[in-house]
Protein backbone atom coordinates (compact mmCIF):
# COMPACT_ATOMS: atom_id res chain seq x y z
CA UNK A 1 0.00 0.00 0.00
CA UNK A 2 1.54 3.38 -1.12
CA UNK A 3 2.16 5.73 1.71
CA UNK A 4 0.03 9.10 2.11
CA UNK A 5 1.51 11.99 3.72
CA UNK A 6 -1.18 14.84 4.79
CA UNK A 7 0.44 18.49 6.02
CA UNK A 8 0.45 19.57 10.09
CA UNK A 9 -1.77 22.37 8.41
CA UNK A 10 -4.57 19.82 6.66
CA UNK A 11 -4.74 18.35 10.09
CA UNK A 12 -5.07 21.38 11.90
CA UNK A 13 -8.23 22.21 9.49
CA UNK A 14 -9.99 18.88 9.57
CA UNK A 15 -9.82 18.52 13.42
CA UNK A 16 -11.18 22.18 13.42
CA UNK A 17 -13.47 20.87 11.94
CA UNK A 18 -14.37 18.47 13.96
CA UNK A 19 -16.32 16.32 11.45
CA UNK A 20 -15.39 12.24 11.16
CA UNK A 21 -16.74 11.86 7.48
CA UNK A 22 -15.05 14.33 5.64
CA UNK A 23 -11.59 13.37 7.47
CA UNK A 24 -12.61 9.95 6.26
CA UNK A 25 -13.24 11.04 2.72
CA UNK A 26 -9.92 13.19 2.60
CA UNK A 27 -7.91 9.99 3.32
CA UNK A 28 -9.62 8.10 0.94
CA UNK A 29 -8.85 10.07 -1.86
CA UNK A 30 -5.09 10.81 -1.06
CA UNK A 31 -4.88 7.17 -1.06
CA UNK A 32 -6.77 6.86 -4.34
CA UNK A 33 -9.77 3.95 -2.26
CA UNK A 34 -12.84 5.06 -3.76
CA UNK A 35 -14.20 1.67 -2.85
CA UNK A 36 -13.64 2.14 0.93
CA UNK A 37 -16.48 5.41 1.23
CA UNK A 38 -19.33 2.90 -0.73
CA UNK A 39 -20.61 1.89 2.53
CA UNK A 40 -21.88 5.76 3.14
CA UNK A 41 -25.25 7.04 2.13
CA UNK A 42 -24.91 9.69 -0.88
CA UNK A 43 -26.46 12.14 1.45
CA UNK A 44 -23.18 11.60 3.98
CA UNK A 45 -20.53 11.88 1.18
CA UNK A 46 -21.98 15.20 0.34
CA UNK A 47 -22.06 16.66 3.55
CA UNK A 48 -18.52 15.33 3.95
CA UNK A 49 -17.84 16.59 0.25
CA UNK A 50 -19.18 19.99 0.97
CA UNK A 51 -17.17 20.75 4.06
CA UNK A 52 -13.96 19.51 2.61
CA UNK A 53 -14.93 22.80 -0.22
CA UNK A 54 -15.14 25.12 2.26
CA UNK A 55 -11.74 23.90 4.08
CA UNK A 56 -10.02 24.45 1.03
CA UNK A 57 -9.45 20.71 0.72
CA UNK A 58 -11.91 19.56 -2.23
CA UNK A 59 -8.88 18.26 -4.72
CA UNK A 60 -10.94 15.45 -6.08
CA UNK A 61 -14.62 14.11 -6.92
CA UNK A 62 -16.88 12.46 -5.29
CA UNK A 63 -15.92 9.02 -4.75
CA UNK A 64 -19.06 7.62 -5.16
CA UNK A 65 -20.08 9.08 -8.11
CA UNK A 66 -16.90 8.64 -9.42
CA UNK A 67 -18.48 4.45 -9.53
CA UNK A 68 -21.18 6.24 -12.19
CA UNK A 69 -18.00 5.67 -14.81
CA UNK A 70 -18.87 1.89 -14.57
CA UNK A 71 -22.05 2.16 -16.25
CA UNK A 72 -22.15 1.32 -20.03
CA UNK A 73 -20.60 3.85 -22.16
CA UNK A 74 -23.60 5.03 -24.34
CA UNK A 75 -22.22 6.21 -27.87
CA UNK A 76 -24.36 8.47 -29.77
CA UNK A 77 -25.07 5.25 -32.31
CA UNK A 78 -27.35 4.39 -29.08
CA UNK A 79 -28.94 8.29 -28.53
CA UNK A 80 -29.88 8.08 -32.08
CA UNK A 81 -31.17 3.99 -31.56
CA UNK A 82 -33.08 5.26 -28.66
CA UNK A 83 -34.98 8.77 -30.20
CA UNK A 84 -35.66 7.13 -33.63
CA UNK A 85 -37.11 3.75 -31.88
CA UNK A 86 -40.81 3.53 -31.83
CA UNK A 87 -42.31 2.48 -28.25
CA UNK A 88 -39.21 3.47 -26.17
CA UNK A 89 -40.43 6.81 -24.69
CA UNK A 90 -36.85 8.22 -24.80
CA UNK A 91 -38.04 10.92 -27.73
CA UNK A 92 -40.53 12.46 -25.89
CA UNK A 93 -38.95 12.13 -22.57
CA UNK A 94 -35.98 13.85 -24.17
CA UNK A 95 -38.23 16.95 -25.42
CA UNK A 96 -39.74 17.17 -21.96
CA UNK A 97 -36.14 17.75 -20.47
CA UNK A 98 -35.52 20.49 -23.06
CA UNK A 99 -39.06 22.56 -22.53
CA UNK A 100 -37.93 22.36 -18.27
CA UNK A 101 -35.02 23.17 -18.53
CA UNK A 102 -35.73 25.93 -21.70
CA UNK A 103 -32.85 24.79 -24.39
CA UNK A 104 -31.64 21.62 -26.56
CA UNK A 105 -29.62 19.41 -24.92
CA UNK A 106 -26.24 18.06 -25.94
CA UNK A 107 -25.06 14.55 -26.45
CA UNK A 108 -23.19 14.05 -23.76
CA UNK A 109 -26.25 15.27 -21.77
CA UNK A 110 -28.35 13.36 -23.88
CA UNK A 111 -25.74 9.79 -22.67
CA UNK A 112 -26.64 11.29 -18.66
CA UNK A 113 -30.49 10.81 -19.73
CA UNK A 114 -30.14 7.49 -20.98
CA UNK A 115 -27.89 6.77 -17.88
CA UNK A 116 -30.57 7.70 -15.50
CA UNK A 117 -32.82 5.97 -17.58
CA UNK A 118 -31.75 2.66 -18.25
CA UNK A 119 -28.43 1.82 -15.75
CA UNK A 120 -30.30 3.54 -13.36
CA UNK A 121 -33.93 1.88 -14.04
CA UNK A 122 -35.68 4.73 -12.65
CA UNK A 123 -38.86 4.93 -14.66
CA UNK A 124 -39.60 7.94 -16.76
CA UNK A 125 -42.50 9.41 -14.96
CA UNK A 126 -40.23 9.46 -11.71
CA UNK A 127 -37.49 11.03 -14.00
CA UNK A 128 -39.67 13.72 -14.82
CA UNK A 129 -40.70 14.80 -11.26
CA UNK A 130 -36.80 14.45 -10.68
CA UNK A 131 -35.85 16.72 -13.34
CA UNK A 132 -38.77 19.17 -12.03
CA UNK A 133 -37.50 19.15 -8.70
CA UNK A 134 -34.32 20.24 -9.67
CA UNK A 135 -35.08 23.05 -11.78
CA UNK A 136 -37.16 24.15 -8.54
CA UNK A 137 -34.73 23.82 -6.75
CA UNK A 138 -31.95 25.99 -8.41
CA UNK A 139 -34.52 28.64 -9.27
CA UNK A 140 -35.29 29.21 -5.78
CA UNK A 141 -31.56 29.78 -5.05
CA UNK A 142 -31.42 32.23 -7.61
CA UNK A 143 -33.04 34.05 -10.27
CA UNK A 144 -32.68 32.26 -13.65
CA UNK A 145 -30.16 29.64 -11.85
CA UNK A 146 -30.66 26.14 -13.79
CA UNK A 147 -28.92 22.98 -12.55
CA UNK A 148 -26.52 21.31 -14.81
CA UNK A 149 -27.26 18.00 -16.22
CA UNK A 150 -24.10 16.37 -13.81
CA UNK A 151 -26.11 17.82 -10.73
CA UNK A 152 -29.49 16.22 -11.87
CA UNK A 153 -27.46 12.94 -12.34
CA UNK A 154 -25.97 13.40 -9.24
CA UNK A 155 -29.75 13.07 -7.49
CA UNK A 156 -30.72 10.43 -9.66
CA UNK A 157 -28.23 8.25 -7.68
CA UNK A 158 -29.20 9.65 -4.89
CA UNK A 159 -32.76 9.11 -5.76
CA UNK A 160 -31.83 5.44 -6.99
CA UNK A 161 -29.71 4.51 -3.53
CA UNK A 162 -32.97 5.82 -1.98
CA UNK A 163 -34.97 2.72 -4.10
CA UNK A 164 -37.66 6.00 -5.47
CA UNK A 165 -39.04 4.14 -8.05
CA UNK A 166 -42.64 5.38 -8.15
CA UNK A 167 -44.54 8.45 -7.79
CA UNK A 168 -45.88 8.42 -4.22
CA UNK A 169 -42.19 8.16 -3.17
CA UNK A 170 -41.19 10.37 -5.16
CA UNK A 171 -44.16 13.01 -3.72
CA UNK A 172 -43.20 11.77 -0.18
CA UNK A 173 -39.07 12.16 -0.96
CA UNK A 174 -40.36 16.10 -2.50
CA UNK A 175 -42.24 16.95 0.50
CA UNK A 176 -39.89 15.89 3.61
CA UNK A 177 -37.29 17.50 1.83
CA UNK A 178 -39.29 20.84 1.33
CA UNK A 179 -40.41 20.95 4.72
CA UNK A 180 -37.09 20.46 5.94
CA UNK A 181 -35.82 23.27 4.06
CA UNK A 182 -38.76 25.48 5.22
CA UNK A 183 -38.08 24.78 8.15
CA UNK A 184 -34.10 25.05 8.51
CA UNK A 185 -34.95 28.68 6.81
CA UNK A 186 -37.08 29.76 9.52
CA UNK A 187 -34.36 28.77 11.97
CA UNK A 188 -31.74 30.36 10.08
CA UNK A 189 -33.82 33.56 10.39
CA UNK A 190 -34.10 33.18 14.18
CA UNK A 191 -30.39 32.76 14.56
CA UNK A 192 -29.80 35.85 12.23
CA UNK A 193 -27.93 33.91 9.79
CA UNK A 194 -28.65 35.62 6.24
CA UNK A 195 -26.70 36.05 2.81
CA UNK A 196 -25.35 32.90 2.73
CA UNK A 197 -26.06 28.95 2.92
CA UNK A 198 -24.98 27.09 6.01
CA UNK A 199 -22.64 24.51 6.62
CA UNK A 200 -23.09 20.86 6.65
CA UNK A 201 -22.21 20.73 10.10
CA UNK A 202 -24.31 23.79 10.84
CA UNK A 203 -27.28 21.74 9.17
CA UNK A 204 -26.83 18.58 11.57
CA UNK A 205 -27.40 21.10 14.42
CA UNK A 206 -30.28 22.65 13.09
CA UNK A 207 -32.26 19.00 12.56
CA UNK A 208 -31.10 17.69 15.11
CA UNK A 209 -32.97 20.54 17.15
CA UNK A 210 -36.33 19.91 14.72
CA UNK A 211 -35.99 16.50 15.25
CA UNK A 212 -36.26 16.97 19.04
CA UNK A 213 -39.26 18.89 18.44
CA UNK A 214 -38.53 22.48 19.45
CA UNK A 215 -40.80 25.39 18.93
CA UNK A 216 -39.44 28.53 17.40
CA UNK A 217 -39.71 30.32 20.90
CA UNK A 218 -37.77 28.04 22.48
CA UNK A 219 -34.46 27.86 20.00
CA UNK A 220 -34.91 31.63 20.12
CA UNK A 221 -34.34 31.80 23.97
CA UNK A 222 -31.86 28.98 23.42
CA UNK A 223 -30.31 31.90 21.19
CA UNK A 224 -30.32 34.81 23.74
CA UNK A 225 -28.96 32.69 26.54
CA UNK A 226 -25.96 31.63 24.14
CA UNK A 227 -25.07 35.16 22.91
CA UNK A 228 -25.62 36.04 26.41
CA UNK A 229 -23.03 33.65 28.06
CA UNK A 230 -20.65 33.67 24.98
CA UNK A 231 -20.92 36.64 22.96
CA UNK A 232 -22.63 35.25 19.48
CA UNK A 233 -23.82 32.45 18.18
CA UNK A 234 -21.47 29.68 19.57
CA UNK A 235 -23.44 26.16 17.98
CA UNK A 236 -22.16 24.03 20.30
CA UNK A 237 -22.35 25.82 23.62
CA UNK A 238 -26.37 26.14 22.45
CA UNK A 239 -26.91 22.71 21.40
CA UNK A 240 -26.08 21.96 24.92
CA UNK A 241 -28.78 23.85 26.10
CA UNK A 242 -31.45 22.39 24.10
CA UNK A 243 -29.68 19.40 24.83
CA UNK A 244 -30.11 19.62 28.36
CA UNK A 245 -33.62 21.06 27.89
CA UNK A 246 -34.84 17.98 25.77
CA UNK A 247 -33.63 15.78 28.53
CA UNK A 248 -36.02 17.52 30.34
CA UNK A 249 -39.05 17.36 27.88
CA UNK A 250 -39.12 20.83 27.69
CA UNK A 251 -39.86 22.64 24.20
CA UNK A 252 -41.41 25.98 24.84
CA UNK A 253 -40.41 28.89 25.95
CA UNK A 254 -43.21 29.18 28.55
CA UNK A 255 -42.07 25.51 29.79
CA UNK A 256 -38.56 26.16 30.19
CA UNK A 257 -38.86 29.95 32.04
CA UNK A 258 -41.82 27.68 34.43
CA UNK A 259 -39.76 24.78 34.95
CA UNK A 260 -35.93 24.84 33.79
CA UNK A 261 -33.82 23.48 36.60
CA UNK A 262 -30.10 24.00 36.38
CA UNK A 263 -27.91 23.07 38.98
CA UNK A 264 -26.81 26.37 40.76
CA UNK A 265 -23.26 26.95 41.49
CA UNK A 266 -21.55 26.63 44.64
CA UNK A 267 -18.83 28.54 45.76
CA UNK A 268 -16.36 26.33 46.27
CA UNK A 269 -18.00 23.12 46.23
CA UNK A 270 -19.84 23.76 49.29
CA UNK A 271 -23.25 23.62 50.43
CA UNK A 272 -24.73 27.30 51.92
CA UNK A 273 -26.31 27.07 55.17
CA UNK A 274 -30.03 26.73 55.23
CA UNK A 275 -30.25 25.77 51.27
CA UNK A 276 -32.23 22.54 50.16
CA UNK A 277 -29.00 19.95 49.77
CA UNK A 278 -29.46 19.02 46.10
CA UNK A 279 -29.93 14.33 45.10
CA UNK A 280 -26.97 14.46 44.04
CA UNK A 281 -25.72 15.79 47.47
CA UNK A 282 -28.00 13.22 49.71
CA UNK A 283 -26.77 10.53 47.62
CA UNK A 284 -23.51 11.31 48.31
CA UNK A 285 -23.72 11.66 51.92
CA UNK A 286 -26.02 8.73 52.44
CA UNK A 287 -22.83 5.87 50.20
CA UNK A 288 -19.88 7.97 52.87
CA UNK A 289 -22.31 6.82 55.70
CA UNK A 290 -22.78 3.41 54.14
CA UNK A 291 -18.87 2.93 53.66
CA UNK A 292 -18.11 4.47 56.82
Amino acid sequence: MSEVIVSAETIRKLLAAGNGDSALLYLCRAAELSDVTTGFTEARLECAAALLRQLGLDDSRNPRFQQSAQHPEYTEQDIRRQLETPGTGFKLFVGEVQRCMGRALSSEELKSLLTMREYLCLPVEVLNVLIHYCVDRGRSRGAGRMPSMRMIEKEAYHWADLQIDTLEKAAAYIQRETAKNTRQGELCRLLGITGRRITPAEERYLQAWSDMGFANDAISLAYEKTCENTGGLTWKYMNSILERWNGQGLYTADQIRALDRKPAARKGGYQRHGETPSPGMVDAARQMLEED
